[in-house]
């Protein structure tokens, strides 16, 4: 249940973010085609928008196990090593993303201090930093969901 509601948020956010975009970019296009200037501030919010999709996909692919791997060897490996293998690496991925989502958090807490602030639109960096810090929780939780799945010998990787 909370693995389909994770999911249905983050690939809503991640869609939502990705429609701005494409609706930015075409409203910029038009804008300089046909009034002679582009909005503004708007590649500001494409690069925003962009921390959005990234991030609110980082969970959905530790989710569905969609993430790069290497596995030429995997076939020579028996069952036991491979399983094991996998579980280091789902338990790899949840503390170094977890110790990333941390180290995110206080520069967030910094940003928001000094109060800085993107240079035309002048929003504040902070809270992008500290959205981008949640997500990065959020996949490292994500990994250990799996981690657990694994263990208790449910492999659905699937979302």
């Amino acid at each position: 249940m909370a693995k389909k509601l994770l999911v249905t948020l983050c690939g809503l956010l991640a869609a939502a973010a990705l429609f701005a975009i494409m609706g930015l970019t075409f409203v910029d296009v038009l804008g300089r085609k046909f009034l002679g200037g582009s909005v503004p501030g708007s590649l500001e919010l494409t690069e925003l928008l962009m921390v959005v999709v990234i991030f609110t996909s980082l969970p959905l692919v530790a989710l569905s196990g969609e993430h790069v791997v290497f596995d030429s060897l995997d076939r020579w490996l028996p069952p036991g090593l491979l399983h094991l293998q996998r579980g280091l690496m789902e338990l790899f991925c949840a503390l170094s993303l977890a110790g990333v989502a941390w180290l995110m958090w206080v520069k967030a807490g910094q940003l928001s201090e000094y109060g800085d602030t993107t240079a035309q639109l002048k929003l504040p960096l902070g809270v992008f930093v500290y959205v981008m810090s949640v997500l990065l929780a959020v996949a490292a939780l994500a990994h250990g969901l799996v981690l657990l799945q694994q263990r208790g010998g449910a492999e659905d990787s699937g979302a």
